[in-house]
């Protein structure tokens, strides 16, 4: 096969930068490795294939290159060769050596990835409040399990005075790769476990693990205003992590529990208020609960049950700013129970007078029980 411009084979100027090169490369190497071209167009696409590497191998080196452009293919022959190798490929002609950049970049470095600092986990804690503390604000402290770093071995995981070895298997890169034909495949190291070391003298402390369990107590500031599924971020307060990466974080889950009188809707306070019937009916003034005391409220004469009062102001300020919410008082009058037969008969003659009123004493009975009427006369029953 003739010897063609070097430049021309990739097919880019001869003012291309190192990036063009590779790029080029990439795409024809693509083209025409063996692999990918089986029948009768394998053995020219196998000539092509090396013609393309060879191509590269001078273009991709400062020197040769330099070489090559003042002297032509004199310049680089005997630097660069065609042969060796099974199947005439050259030394690290394989489609994942070619491409291990290509794909060393899709799963995260490949084996020129080196030694990665990994993160720690990040870590949740269910955090469970009284209504009050939730709506002032408070401090609390918690007591949570941890993966801290070892002290003994400041997190290498190897016996003082020794060090931990690039590993064996992967070269320090935590992963290996298999291929079958055009395929490649990439998973965790099995001899160092993704780390890219080996530890032949673990510390007796944390058994070569560079982290050991302990527990650590932690003030939780807690602003006003946080609600049910609100999140408190602590930074840097989760698991270590490993090979001397940075901490993960600490996620404190709020959960505001029930309350006995209140209920919570965003910035607004919701209360049931039973009423004897009596104030129902002649109206007057009751003491009602809120958060920062006791407030008189003033109830009209012929009040119905379910008449929902508004105490503005009364109700919370959401975390997030905003006004202050209300504080809502539904009213239920109840029914007097356990009547001695004096007060039965007092409802007795109470009764006979409001029956003489007619329908203007309980106008919503007399409304309904004329829809009824209606009803039965529609339906002709």
């Amino acid at each position: 096969m003739s010897k063609r411009d070097y430049y021309e084979i990739l097919g880019v100027s001869r003012t291309a930068t190192a990036v063009e090169i590779k790029k080029a490369y990439r795409k024809l190497a693509m083209k025409y490795h063996p692999d990918r071209n089986t029948g009768e167009d394998r053995e020219e696409a196998e000539l092509r294939f090396k013609e393309v590497k060879l191509a590269y191998e001078v273009l991709s080196d400062d020197q040769k290159r330099a070489a090559y452009d003042q002297f032509g293919h004199a310049g680089v022959e005997g630097n660069a060769g065609m042969g060796g190798g099974p199947g005439g490929f050259g030394g690290g002609a394989s489609f994942s050596d070619i491409f291990g950049d290509v794909f060393g970049d899709i799963f995260g470095g490949g084996s020129r990835g080196g030694h990665r600092h990994q993160r720690g986990a990040d870590m949740g804690y269910n955090l469970e409040l009284s209504l009050e503390d939730a709506v002032k604000g408070t401090t609390v402290k918690i007591r949570i399990p941890t993966q801290v770093t070892c002290e003994t071995c400041n997190g290498s995981g190897a016996k003082p005075g020794t060090n931990p070895r690039t590993c064996s298997t992967c070269g320090g890169s935590g992963q290996i790769r298999t291929q079958q034909g055009f395929f490649i495949a990439q998973q965790t190291c099995p001899t160092c476990h993704g780390r890219g070391l080996q530890i032949d003298s673990p510390c007796p402390e944390c058994r070569g693990h560079g982290r050991i369990q302990k527990h650590k107590t932690l003030s939780v500031k807690v602003p006003p205003g946080v609600d049910t599924g609100d999140r408190i971020r602590l930074a840097g307060e989760g698991e270590a992590g490993e090979n001397g990466g940075p901490p993960g974080d600490l996620y404190v889950q709020i959960h505001v529990k029930q309350h006995p009188i209140f209920e919570r809707d965003d910035a607004n306070l919701y209360c049931e208020v039973p009423i004897p019937f009596t104030t129902a009916a002649l109206g007057g003034e009751l003491d009602v609960p809120t958060l920062e005391g006791k407030v008189k409220l003033k109830i009209p004469e012929g009040t119905q049950t379910g008449k929902l009062f508004r105490i503005r102001g009364k109700g919370i300020k959401p975390v997030r700013g905003g006004a202050v919410g209300d504080l809502l008082c539904r009213v239920v009058v109840e029914t007097p129970v356990k009547l001695s037969e004096e007060q039965k008969e007092l409802l007795r003659k109470l009764d006979e007078s409001l029956a003489g009123g007619g329908s203007k004493h309980s106008p919503n009975a007399s409304s309904w029980l004329d829809g009824v009427k209606n009803f039965f006369k529609e339906m002709g029953f």
